[in-house]
């Protein structure tokens, strides 16, 4: 599986680009993944269902499953953060795992850059980052690709993963 970050700060619009990339690239046979860090704590689960109940309760792990999905939670309580490599290694096989987040990972990444933000790019500073998605104009020898042009950088991961396209 190749591994491919979406970098930037909060309010850049990484989610967004995500969102409209996914779409890219399954349409060109590419079986997508994306794991999301986040930096505050989550829940997925709800007080007094069954699932919480027994996470409450002490269980390591608990599965949800219905006819559409399934959803695995593990409770880390005294475990150090997980890494990366221990989340890649529980998902299913694909092509591309995206990540957002996930900074300081050294993988290649797309820099999400909105100057009004009012935050500097993070591209001088972190070697990993291959190519800018920004409409602004600033002075980089990485590739700028137009944030809403989403073929062009569906195109860009998959040259620089070498990836192979299959018809749908």
């Amino acid at each position: 599986m190749k591994v491919f970050g979406i970098a930037g700060y909060s309010g850049s619009g990484k989610t967004t680009l995500l969102e409209k990339l996914i779409p890219q690239l399954t349409a060109r046979g590419i079986k997508v993944a994306v794991i999301k860090h986040a930096h505050h704590g989550f829940d997925i689960d709800r007080p007094g269902k069954d699932s919480y109940r027994h996470r409450e309760a002490g269980a390591h792990e608990v599965l949800l499953s219905c006819n559409d999905r399934w959803a695995l939670m593990h409770e880390r309580r005294s475990e150090g953060e997980v890494t990366l490599d221990e989340l890649i290694g529980r998902l299913s096989p694909c092509d591309l795992v995206l990540i957002e987040g996930f900074k300081q990972e050294p993988v290649p990444k797309l820099e999400v850059y909105r100057p009004e933000n009012g935050k500097p790019p993070l591209f001088p500073e972190r070697s990993d980052i291959v190519a800018l998605a920004t409409d602004a104009d600033i002075v980089t020898s990485l590739p700028k690709l137009p944030l809403n042009d989403m073929a062009a950088i569906a195109t860009f991961i998959i040259d620089t993963l070498q990836l192979s396209e299959r018809p749908c």
